[in-house]
């Protein structure tokens, strides 16, 4: 019981800094925001041989543990990745400030000013496994959008996610700011997170990142609003116009570039009057790179080596080299089959008739919809943000991938020059 206490005092105390923190961090100018980023790019370039060596010991302990190729690949720093990460936090500097913007001004009969302004959220709780990355593409989007975030990341990641948050509080105690602006959970005691999903007076938002499990459980639990997505069960249709070139590389790259993301390919759909074309070149290339195929019974035709799906085969994030394999009568059957087994992640269509792609855009109620490119694009760098909080498949303040935009709210300002309300 003792203990308990110590760290929920701990975590207490660590939440009133949070609070003060916020109000420093909503003031800053977009140019001191910027010179901060930029300053924590180079600490990170600086501190790249520190860096390695606390995520050695983080890889250490999850090969102890017996931690799946997939995750230890998430784990996995290098120099390569810390450059990375460091262009990615110069990247965000260099967007242009989400705060402070006047969205909408209008002008009342009375003659009141009306204006919307964007403003920061608050205090954000991210909980995620595994990726020491989030914790720096987190901590650099959330300061550039005046937060303070609050890193809660895996117990795997311990070590290298303390001192890439340790980073980002030296060059803000540099510059004489709240080292709070970006603070660390430093306990990997689960009941921590129970404790601070309760603590809606302290934090304005909770942003889980990881498996579905992870998800569910922060979402049942918190009396934070939760942005989230539960699942990438994302979907690649093949229709009768596609240019099959283009087909097979978008299917290949949705699948395999990184199968185990949550923006990666678990279900192909395949026109019935292309599927002989198309299905023994694409599945050939898949099962050659260690693709396992699960397919129906009409695709099984033109896939030697396949083996038969179960219904459960569709609907179901692999996060491997696994391919749920279908052929469709058409269109409709293919948006039918989404509408069932999607989750609302993203979805992709390959085709030359411009009728079909504009029935899939309007009819396909996912976060991104693709139309002749690899559902591996729905990411938050690659569709300009510098980097991403998170993918939400919601539909109230944020959907897809969100960057700065995603991290701000707004308030009203109303001017007026002594108007009084009579009614």
């Amino acid at each position: 019981m003792k203990k308990n206490t110590t760290w929920q005092n701990r975590a207490a105390q660590t939440l009133k800094e949070c609070r003060h923190a916020s109000y420093a961090m909503s003031q800053l100018n977009s140019r001191v925001k910027a010179q901060l980023l930029n300053e924590v790019a180079r600490e990170l370039m600086k501190q790249k041989r520190t860096i390695l060596i606390e995520n050695a010991k983080d890889l250490a302990e999850a090969k102890k543990h017996g931690l799946s190729p997939a995750m230890m690949d998430r784990l996995t720093l290098n120099s390569r990745r810390i450059s990375d990460m460091a262009q990615g936090v110069r990247a965000v500097a260099g967007l242009g400030d989400p705060v402070g913007r006047i969205t909408s001004r209008w002008r009342r009969p009375n003659g009141l000013v009306i204006s919307r302004i964007t403003v920061p959220i608050g205090v954000i709780l991210i909980i995620y496994e595994s990726r020491p990355n989030v914790t720096v593409e987190c901590a650099s989007l959330c300061l550039k959008s005046g937060n303070v975030v609050l890193l809660r990341g895996g117990r795997e990641a311990f070590y290298s996610n303390k001192i890439l948050a340790q980073i980002f509080q030296k060059v803000l105690k540099r510059r004489r700011l709240p080292q709070a602006c970006v603070s660390f959970v430093s306990t990997t005691d689960r009941k921590a997170v129970d404790f601070l999903l309760k603590r809606d007076q302290d934090i304005h938002l909770v942003i889980p990142r990881g498996g579905e499990a992870l998800i569910r459980k922060v979402a049942r639990t918190s009396r934070i609003p939760v942005i989230k997505h539960y699942q990438g069960i994302c979907h690649v249709y093949i229709d009768r116009r596609a240019d099959l070139k283009k087909a097979g590389n978008i299917v290949f790259n949705a699948k395999m570039q990184r199968p185990g993301v949550c923006n990666a390919m678990e279900t192909l759909l395949v026109h019935r009057k292309i599927a002989p074309q198309f299905l023994p070149t694409i599945g050939k290339r898949l099962i050659e790179s260690g693709c396992e195929l699960r397919a129906d019974a009409a695709s099984r035709r033109y896939l030697p080596g396949a083996k038969a799906a179960k219904g459960s085969d569709y609907g179901h994030e692999y996060l491997d080299k696994i391919l749920a394999v279908k052929t469709v009568p058409g269109l409709h059957e293919a948006l039918e089959h989404i509408r069932r087994y999607g989750s609302g992640h993203t979805d992709a269509i390959v085709t030359r008739d411009k009728n079909a792609a504009e029935i899939f855009k309007k009819e396909v109620d996912s976060s991104s919809v693709m139309v002749n490119a690899s559902t591996r694009f729905s990411d938050g760098f690659q569709y300009g943000f510098g980097a991403e909080i998170g993918i939400s498949t919601d539909k109230i303040h944020a959907r897809g991938p969100m960057g700065l935009e995603g991290l701000t709210s707004y308030k009203y300002l109303v001017e007026g020059s002594g108007q009084i309300r009579t009614s």
